[in-house]
């Protein structure tokens, strides 16, 4: 069985997170999409509320797809589930110059996991989950920049006032 870490903070899950995943599913049997905290990023949403976003947003995927939380290094993550394979999706040069620079860690910690960039579609490339995150901050709409089970979800998690 062929399985798949895609990590991220997924604060929220965009519209991008989610073609990525569409396009990744007929590579893999199994695709975890692995929702942990960057220490470099302040979130919006706690991990257990990005967790229940994305598994809204993944219910047609149900039976191939499943969402988890995590605290460790990725490529341990990848040792648990057995997965050969990270994924992850590349908006712009300076995305791919950091993601390269981890994949190319993560091979000496794990010489047999292999990263799989996917790079952005032109419509998608503006979207990050900053972006998102400063529109709902400001009270915007953003049912274009995320999958519905998440934009159904945002409106019962946001309360800014």
């Amino acid at each position: 069985m062929k399985t798949a870490i895609f990590p991220g903070s997924f604060d929220p899950f965009t519209v991008g997170h989610f073609d990525v995943l569409k396009r990744a599913l007929p590579l893999f049997d199994r695709i975890i999409i692995a929702v942990g905290d960057n220490q470099n990023k302040k979130t919006l949403f706690n991990s257990e509320q990005r967790k229940a976003m994305i598994a809204q947003a993944i219910r047609p995927f149900a039976d191939t797809v499943t969402v988890l939380t995590y605290d460790t290094l990725t490529v341990e993550l990848c040792r648990v589930y057995g997965a050969a394979f990270i994924i992850r999706g590349i908006r712009t040069v300076s995305d791919f110059d950091y993601e390269n620079s981890i994949a190319q860690a993560n091979v000496t910690f794990a010489p047999d996991v292999q990263t799989l960039f996917f790079p952005s579609r032109p419509e998608y490339s503006f979207i990050s989950s900053s972006i998102v995150r400063d529109v709902l901050l400001h009270g915007g709409d953003v049912s274009a920049l995320v999958p519905e089970g998440v934009t159904i979800l945002n409106a019962q998690l946001c309360r800014f006032s």
